[in-house]
């Protein structure tokens, strides 16, 4: 299915250079809240907290590293103690996100500038020309206004509802003009917010790897004939460019994650065990984590971490069950290619009749450089098929996305359902109930020592002899659909909740005792031992293995047979956190002794502009190098320079010692032809670049790639342990960013409870200011885990407990 999984790195930059770090950073405080209604008296008791005597207490106690945990009595108390708790660490975060989604950053910003946190690179006029249509069409309101399973619960409107009041107090008491942050401190932007705005939120984070990416393409959308002087009304800056441009890549966004369940045949204990790895970009509000425990006596207690301004957890575990998620390969939407009627390019052919397209017309108002007001109107496109793409309209061809989480406000209540299920059963029941898992794949365990994994995110029901008869052909930009008939649109299952989806039934799922593994590789070999087989391509049934989910799989092999080094075989949590953090690179492991041998052979290689390099010294660096990824390994910046090059010039399997061979994927491609002309100027040019940037070839990881000044592990060179960074990510304003491993949870799920480690990698806060920017991050980088506390008991006896008392 196209180009081969190793250039995923490249085409990641690629998508990455869509995404830009965040515009504002986080605010933190060190206090922690108890919220509780008047009270009929109060006393301060152990550990700082105060307690009060009558009515129902919500309690917030930050334990190490400013971990929340969040005690109510029902779901309007735990919102609103969530919102608190999480507008001391993020109130400008989450103020300058919602600016985006109300469509108002050229009215605090200016047309131009730089895009909002989160956001995808484009203007702001083309940002809010879509925010901005999508508020004044009441996309998300009139998705709240259908009841469950289709609308959120009423559970969940309370807890929505809760956190903006809870936010909306936190701003109140501190006031706009005293916040500790200065990228927010009395700013006009940081105003009270609404449910309605979290649930926007929502909205989008689901079709984040879809519509999101291409939200500049969509606001600047404008039919070939139309200039801005021409209709007279988009008189203020704009980015399009549109009318012969490339249409881009239908992907996603920047995402990416391991993920293990290991069931009792694969742990020396007999419980069941997962393991969770999400990489994502460390600098992009969308993606980054906040961990917390949400508690409800008797109805929830789920602890783990949910992505910036989400009422829930969404990769966690309660006593009984632990899940996590990777991102699926399936696909979640379909462009497609409007054929346009002859002389008029707002119109297009569907099934032989001539369909004008919908406009929408947008007032923005624009701040202007004196800081003057002003409102221009923009016009929004929209097809049968969805919006209207700028990129690739010219006069006879014009391209649409239909995004199959263009209706999903349903993914919370999946969450939430999840979070209260018991059992692995309770949990595909919560699924199959909502079906509002947006872009990922599931994996999890329970204490009965099985374990799941499912695809039961939201794919077209695209058949294989659809997608045969009506893909066209394209040599650039994303595979386009036919959108001048309508056999090829979207079908549908009886058992799905939304038309136009895969059902349940046609899921792909698998259970067992042993593990199921999953590094964004198709869901075929979850485990090897028993593919899952028979899929609609939609799902990607592509068996060729990257060599991270290769890498994986040969961990969990190792490790069960006891060859790993760790001891005797089986997982216990300890091993498990060893395995995780023990920063090995395929690549080297495989192909390290190729390139020895042949730069032992040819001292001297010539790079791509023709010039000599001698890479001796770099040959004695790479055969000292241990193969692995540790701050203080010698030899992997060298070797992922080298990769990188060896990748950017095209498919690889001609430079394999070993190619790809579909009977053997768990083990193919493999080494390095050390006599192929790549293989030999790949390895020069990454010399000759070192010499340029004065670097010494046995520089140590930990000096070059850093956060905050601290070292990181960790590789994109068929590392396990996803990092890239550079010396100055997690600094500057905006702070610079970096990408891969984000939260690191393991579980084990024992008789007595759970017992959990995890790691933050870049802290609590985004604010650099905060003890908590990167006080998680030095544990990363010594390979040392926070010991989660879970039970009451637990949380109680932390040293340092901070608890405040907040009344309402």
């Amino acid at each position: 299915m196209g180009e081969p999984r190793e250039l995923t790195k490249r085409h990641r930059r690629s998508l990455a250079g869509r995404l830009t770090a965040f515009a504002a950073v986080l605010c933190l405080t060190s206090a922690t809240v108890a919220l509780l209604p008047t009270p009929s008296s109060a006393a301060t008791g152990p550990g700082g907290t105060t307690v009060a005597e009558g009515g129902h207490a919500v309690r917030i106690s930050r334990t190490e590293y400013g971990v929340p945990h969040i005690l109510a009595q029902d779901f309007d108390g735990l919102g609103y103690g969530y919102g608190y708790a999480f507008a001391q660490d993020n109130v400008c975060e989450l103020a300058d996100h919602v600016v985006t989604l109300r469509g108002e950053r050229s009215r605090f910003f200016g047309p131009g500038g730089e895009p909002g946190e989160g956001e995808v690179q484009g203007s702001n006029l083309a940002s809010d020309t879509y925010y901005s249509g999508q508020r004044r069409a009441g996309t998300v309101r009139q998705l709240l206004a259908q009841k469950a399973p289709l609308g959120p619960t009423t559970e969940l409107r309370r807890m929505v509802e809760g956190y903006a009041a809870g936010y909306n107090r936190y701003l109140r008491d501190t006031g706009v003009d005293h916040l500790p942050d200065p990228t927010c401190k009395g700013k006009p932007w940081v105003r009270p917010i609404t449910g309605l705005d979290l649930w926007n939120v929502v909205y989008d984070v689901n079709r984040v790897t879809a519509t999101v990416p291409l939200v500049p393409d969509i606001g600047d959308a404008k039919p070939p004939t139309t200039t801005a002087a021409a209709d007279g009304k988009d008189t203020a800056a704009s980015s399009a460019t549109a009318e012969t441009s490339a249409v881009p890549a239908l992907a996603s966004a920047d995402v990416g994650s391991n993920g293990w369940a290991l069931g009792r045949d694969a742990t020396r204990t007999g419980n069941a065990m997962v393991l969770a790895n999400p990489h994502l970009p460390w600098a992009v509000g969308y993606f980054r984590f906040y961990q917390v425990q949400l508690t409800i006596p008797g109805t929830l207690d789920i602890s783990g971490a949910g992505l910036y301004g989400t009422p829930l957890v969404e990769i966690g575990h309660n006593r009984t069950l632990a899940w996590t998620h990777t991102a699926s390969d399936a696909q979640h939407a379909s462009v497609y290619a409007l054929k346009l009627a002859s002389g008029d390019p707002t119109s297009y052919l569907l099934d032989g009749r001539t369909v004008p397209m919908e406009r929408r017309t947008v007032p923005v108002t624009v701040r202007d450089a004196s800081g003057g007001l002003s409102t221009v109107e923009r016009t929004l496109y929209s097809s049968h098929f969805g919006p209207v793409l700028s990129s690739g309209w010219t006069a006879t061809t014009a391209y649409a996305i239909r995004d199959a989480n263009a209706d999903n406000l349903r993914s919370m209540n999946t969450w939430l359902a999840m979070g209260k299920a018991r059992n692995l059963g309770q949990l595909r029941a919560a699924q199959d109930e909502f079906q509002g898992i947006p872009w990922t794949y599931t994996l999890a365990a329970d204490t009965s020592g099985g374990t799941y994994f499912t695809d039961s995110s939201a794919v077209p029901h695209l058949t294989d002899a659809q997608l045969a008869h009506c893909t066209l052909p394209n040599d650039e930009g994303p595979t386009a659909l036919d959108g001048s008939t309508s056999a090829c649109a979207w079908g549908s299952d009886p058992d799905a909740l939304v038309p136009g989806l895969y059902g349940p039934a046609q899921q792909p799922e698998l259970s067992g005792t042993d593990y199921v593994a999953n590094s964004n590789n198709g869901p075929q070999y979850v485990n090897p031992e028993a593919p899952i087989t028979g899929l609609p391509s939609v799902y990607d049934t592509d068996p060729h293995l990257d060599g991270r989910a290769q890498l994986g799989l040969r961990m969990i092999a190792q490790r069960r047979d006891g060859t790993d080094g760790l001891g005797a075989p089986g997982f216990t949590e300890s091993t498990l956190r060893d395995s995780m953090l023990g920063n090995r690179v395929l690549s080297a492991e495989t192909g390290r002794d190729d390139i020895v041998g042949m730069c032992r052979a040819h001292p001297s290689l010539t790079a791509t502009d023709g010039t000599r390099i001698d890479v001796r010294q770099a040959c004695a660096t790479l055969a000292r190098w241990d193969t692995r990824a540790d701050t203080t390994s010698r030899g992997i910046v060298l070797w992922s320079t080298f990769y990188d090059r060896l990748l950017d010039g095209g498919p690889p399997d001609t430079w394999r010692r070993v190619p790809y061979d579909p009977a053997q994927p768990l083990t193919t491609p493999r080494g390095f032809n050390g006599e192929d002309p790549r293989v030999q100027r790949a390895l020069a040019d990454a010399v000759q670049d070192f010499a340029a940037r004065d670097l010494p070839v046995d520089v140590e990881l930990g000096a070059v790639q850093k956060w905050d000044g601290i070292p990181l592990p960790g590789c994109d060179a068929g590392c396990f342990d996803v990092v890239e960074a550079s010396p100055d990510s997690g600094t500057g304003t905006p702070t610079a960013g970096a990408f891969g491993t984000t939260f690191l949870m393991t579980v084990e799920l024992t008789p007595d409870g759970p017992r959990a480690h995890t790691l933050l990698t870049y802290g609590q806060s985004a604010n650099p200011a905060s003890p908590h920017f990167s006080d998680q991050t030095g544990l990363f980088s010594r390979k040392q885990w926070v010991t989660e506390r879970f039970t009451q008991a637990e949380i109680s006896g932390a040293p340092r407990l901070e608890v405040t008392t907040l009344r309402r």
